[in-house]
């Protein structure tokens, strides 16, 4: 998914209370969507902490923040809870969302070569359409970044 004026696919996620979020559900708000790794490691906790502090300024600006990656329903109810994390996080176990945002690329960890989520962040315009995008993003300042991004409500 690349180009700004791109209409936006009908995605489902679960959520970590089992209820079922459908991005097209958000419409009528801007939608950070930000893309992680994995639960629970230093960097994606630090994210997570980063939106989780500046989500109050986040719905301040009429402005939805989610989570994706592709741990399961039950690690981000754990990862949620334990982080007080006020948005939703989608288990993207089959990996649909990350597939349609493109965030799956080949990456290396100590020489060995993988598929995994390039940590990327997507803000979507109230109509729909993707208004910005970060990919391979660095997290210090990256919230903030985001967040002034948002128009003012």
């Amino acid at each position: 998914m690349t180009g700004k004026s791109m209409k936006l696919p009908k995605l489902e996620g679960t959520l970590g209370d089992g209820s079922t979020l459908s991005l097209s559900s958000l419409q009528g708000q801007w939608v950070v969507v930000f893309f992680y790794p994995k639960d629970n490691t230093p960097g994606c906790t630090n994210e997570a902490r980063d939106f989780r502090d500046l989500y109050a300024a986040f719905k301040a600006r009429n402005a939805e923040v989610v989570g994706v990656s592709r741990d399961s329903v039950r690690s981000h109810a754990n990862f949620a809870k334990k982080h007080e994390l006020p948005f939703p996080l989608v288990s993207d176990a089959d990996e649909t969302w990350c597939r349609a945002f493109d965030v799956i690329h080949e990456k290396v960890l100590y020489g060995k070569r993988y598929l995994g989520v390039v940590r990327s962040t997507f803000l979507i315009d109230p109509r729909g359409k993707l208004a910005a995008e970060w990919r391979g993003i660095k997290i210090p300042g990256h919230a903030q970044a985001v967040l002034e991004s948002v128009p003012a409500a």
